[in-house]
């Protein structure tokens, strides 16, 4: 009977931890987190001024007790959110590729960032559909909570926390995960601590726009400092 030594290095369970440490690194290598969230809390505030200063159309007006009720559309805002997102994602994917080219790595973030353009196509057509196609409201009362966080979650913000999920997923990081999860929650909620009630068209969207956006700048400022600490180790 004889057996054959096996060496410490070719221990199939160490190369196995081996390989899953070295893929855990990359991974870590990879992750610049901070990046997507800072642009897309300058891309958030920068829709402010838009929503203030954005020309407003409404049509399809009825009459209704006391006035009218009409459909509205931010014309300006819409183009701002399409041109400033498209633009957004660019910037994030030269970003992270740069990043990743001065470590000498890969990167996997342009599936997030085709993900978030696809996830503006498909929600400006369910809007086109709801605004062009469903009747207005009942004016006797607020549509169901339903209906308004599907409407918040399909809208240009909410979009962006879907994105993020897909991002959360190809990094495997279970911060981030948490973070999205956190940011689609004020969205939809949403937390705006009752500012712009009576505010008016032009300035009813800018409470939940600093709140969001802070969420963003907020997580970019935290996750930066999470990976400067732990590349300084």
């Amino acid at each position: 009977m004889t057996s054959d030594a096996v060496p410490a290095g070719g221990d199939p369970r160490r190369l196995l931890a081996d390989s899953r440490d070295l893929a855990r690194r990359v991974r870590l290598a990879q992750r610049v987190t901070w990046l997507p969230l800072l642009v897309l809390a300058v891309v958030s505030f920068g829709a402010i001024l838009v929503y203030r200063f954005g020309r407003v159309v409404e049509f399809d007006c009825q009459p209704v007790a006391g006035g009218q009720l009409c459909k509205v559309w931010y014309q300006a805002a819409t183009i701002y959110w399409w041109t400033a997102l498209v633009l957004a994602y660019v910037v994030i994917v030269i970003g992270y590729r740069r990043v990743a080219s001065a470590r000498g790595l890969g990167s996997r973030v342009a599936p997030y960032a085709i993900v978030g353009i696809a996830l503006l196509a498909l929600f400006t057509a369910v809007w086109q559909v709801r605004t062009h196609y469903l009747p207005l409201p009942d004016p006797a009362g607020p549509p169901p909570w339903s209906v308004l966080a599907l409407a918040r979650l399909t809208d240009f913000t909410g979009s962006i926390g879907l994105a993020l999920l897909v991002l959360a997923w190809l990094e495997r990081h279970p911060a981030l995960l948490l973070f999205a999860l956190g940011y689609l929650t004020v969205v939809v909620v949403p937390v705006n601590f009752g500012w712009g009630v009576h505010w008016g068209p032009h300035w009813q969207f800018a409470p939940m726009l600093v709140v969001s956006g802070g969420v963003l700048l907020l997580g970019s400022a935290g996750f930066a400092l999470a990976q400067r600490s732990r590349r300084s180790r």
